[in-house]
């Protein structure tokens, strides 16, 4: 395995059937991510981004191949070793925030902190640490419907951090944002990689967010077609 692999796909195929219809949506995905890289993946929708990050982050399972985090293989664990490990070792980032409605900001964040087997923060003190660094020390009360776009994905930005995970998984993080808060939570992903070296994968479909990422991989049906390092070398899968 490639040393400091924090992510490693190999052969990843993902079928899904539809009657007697199979879609190939994944095709033999080769991938390796390592400590502290942040990396774009880009391409048309339907070519299998969102799926290849679940796979990923253990939300759903291969077809045939095998996926290690941290040197673990996740590939055939079942659903309760999949939830220890997406709370050790995993943050998601979603593009429509995935709160929790009837929690306030600071409630949201400690969520995954009192849900940690051996957490290894306070949570009250922890979520409140990381809510104020993101610049919404005046909104712990407040609920997901008294906040902005903006700010409920900082919400969920804490929330993902709570237990300090070495990977950062996020699917369309400013999908759903204005340009001003889209930019603002870009900077927020980029100083956590600064200060903490956390590996960040992104789908995005914001050619300017890709082009600010270590690394794009363009994935077309299935497949990663192309490979750019942010020097400008581009190699052909």
């Amino acid at each position: 395995m490639t040393q400091n692999a924090v992510i490693r796909v190999q052969n990843v195929t993902k079928e899904l059937r539809l009657g007697k219809i199979v879609i190939h949506a994944l095709r033999g995905v080769d991938l390796t991510i390592t400590a502290g890289e942040l990396v774009g993946i880009v391409g048309p929708s339907g070519s299998g981004k969102s799926t290849l990050l679940g796979i990923i982050g253990g939300l759903d399972t291969p077809t045939r191949g095998q996926v290690a985090i941290d040197g673990i293989e996740i590939s055939r664990m079942n659903e309760d070793q999949l939830t220890d490990l997406r709370n050790e070792k995993i943050g998601f980032i979603f593009q429509f925030f995935n709160l929790i409605p009837t929690l306030t900001a600071l409630e949201n964040v400690m969520l995954p902190i009192q849900f940690a087997q051996k957490p290894n923060f306070k949570p009250e003190k922890r979520a409140k640490d990381l809510l104020t660094r993101l610049g919404l020390g005046d909104r712990y009360h407040h609920r997901p419907a008294e906040l902005s776009g903006g700010q409920q994905q900082r919400v969920a930005i804490a929330r993902a951090l709570a237990n300090n995970p070495p990977l950062l998984l996020a699917d369309e993080p400013t999908g759903n944002l204005d340009t001003e808060s889209g930019a603002l939570v870009w900077e927020t992903l980029y100083a956590i990689r600064a200060e903490y070296g956390t590996t960040i994968v992104i789908v995005t479909h914001d050619a300017d967010l890709a082009r600010q990422t270590d690394r794009v991989l363009t994935l077309v049906d299935g497949k990663i077609i192309e490979e750019k390092r942010q020097t400008g070398e581009i190699r052909t899968v």
